[in-house]
């Protein structure tokens, strides 16, 4: 595979199957026992901090309120103007779920990140664009429309409000002596089951930070092709358009390492090219590159409504939701120059081959594309597609093959 022949392919072998024993195991008939006696060892407190001294603790770094997700900011300036009025009256409001961060003081958001930004921003404290917003539909204090954090505290007339709002009690619940990450995911995952469901890659950033993790935030926030995608001009508050991306360039380098547990191998993925940034930075910087290009090839093809759908022949039309396994397959194949110019050039002839693969439900692929992640499913549907296209295209390279319960696969050419 290009790209994969500049890394060790011992080294890379030994750090997947490193986690695969582990991911057999938790897998095993022990699963609940196992569980069950982390979350034993697993000591919960609680703490009634201050609204000020929340903010001291995100300003001091104690609470990891990462810059990078200041960018990706959800709330509206009415709902943040109603949070800070809460505040101030003395609402019950949600409490704050943190994790210890294996260094002693230091705390990873599990719930809550949202009202910690809008403290942030209030107070003049954060570097976005909504900082030292200004109060706005405010039901309970009218009279605080129009106010700013800094013009609350320079009237002597609103002592009283600005006492409230820094002395107010704000539950904070820290998780402490958790070993295992799959836990904390599972922890996080059910803290949101009752809002908006969160993409577990806010939690892998936090987990595993390093220059190649920065680098596809960075990256995935210019985007012109994830700003189509997502309808976002500064990139996806869930960060799943920085999952997106990682997902892509997981499949590009360590294929054959795929075991079917995509969370676990995404989370290698980040540990390994953090790992080696300064060695492959220009490989993975170029390899992105062609994510971009790829899509664009996607969306010449099949336009933009389309580029990343299932073809349902009994309805004659493509479904309306997004699908990444379909996206998946497109740029596995359009990163590479010859094979995307050739697709673009005969669009019609590649549009007309995903249609008969999505219309033939003896073959699989359409099973493959809508939902499983397992190993014969990515095998699927990445062979199926490259098949198609070199029979439509005329064009010779390889597809992946699947060898007992693992895929084989050394690059396209």
């Amino acid at each position: 595979m290009v790209g994969l022949k500049l890394l060790e392919e011992k080294e890379i072998i030994n750090l997947f199957e490193e986690d695969e024993e582990r991911e057999g195991e938790i897998e095993s008939t022990d699963l609940h026992l196992k569980e069950l006696k982390e979350i034993s060892g697993i000591i919960i407190s609680g703490t009634d901090w201050t609204t000020e001294t929340i903010l001291h603790q995100i300003v001091g770094r104690n609470i990891e309120l990462n810059p990078r997700f200041q960018r990706r900011d959800a709330w509206s300036k009415i709902r943040k103007s109603r949070f800070i009025e809460s505040i101030v009256l003395g609402f019950p409001i949600p409490q704050i779920v943190l994790a210890n961060n294996k260094e002693r003081g230091k705390y990873i958001v599990l719930d809550g990140k949202q009202r910690l930004l809008t403290i942030l921003q209030f107070y003049g404290q954060s570097e976005t664009k909504n900082n030292n917003f200004a109060l706005t539909g405010l039901e309970f204090r009218p009279d605080l429309n129009g106010r700013t954090y800094e013009s609350i505290e320079n009237n002597i007339e609103l002592s009283s409000v600005l006492d409230e709002l820094n002395n107010q009690t704000i539950r904070t619940i820290v998780i402490r002596n958790w070993h295992s990450e799959s836990l904390l995911h599972k922890i996080f995952l059910r803290l949101n089951l009752e809002n908006t469901p969160l993409s577990a890659q806010e939690l892998r950033q936090a987990l595993h930070p390093g220059k190649f993790i920065d680098f596809l935030d960075d990256i995935s926030v210019e985007s012109p092709v994830l700003k189509r995608i997502f309808k976002s001009k500064n990139g996806d508050f869930r960060m799943r358009d920085v999952e997106l991306l990682l997902r892509y360039v997981a499949f590009h380098y360590f294929l054959p390492q795929y075991r079917g547990n995509i969370k676990k191998f995404l989370n290698m993925t980040c540990k390994f090219l953090n790992k080696e940034w300064d060695e492959k930075k220009d490989d993975i910087k170029d390899v992105v590159n062609q994510f971009e290009h790829a899509v664009e090839a996607t969306i010449s093809i099949f336009g933009d409504k389309y580029f990343a759908r299932v073809w349902v022949s009994e309805n004659e039309a493509y479904r309306s939701q997004f699908n990444r396994a379909t996206l998946d397959v497109m740029v596995f194949y359009f990163s590479d120059k010859i094979i995307r110019e050739a697709a673009v050039i005969n669009k019609d002839k590649v549009e007309a081959a995903f249609k008969e693969l999505c219309s033939e439900p003896s073959n699989g692929f359409i099973e493959s594309v809508r939902g499983t992640t397992d190993v014969r499913g990515t095998y699927t549907r990445l062979s199926l597609w490259g098949k198609s296209l070199s029979d439509v295209l005329n064009l010779k390279f390889k597809v992946p093959e699947l060898v007992e319960d693992w895929i084989r696969f050394d690059g396209l050419r």
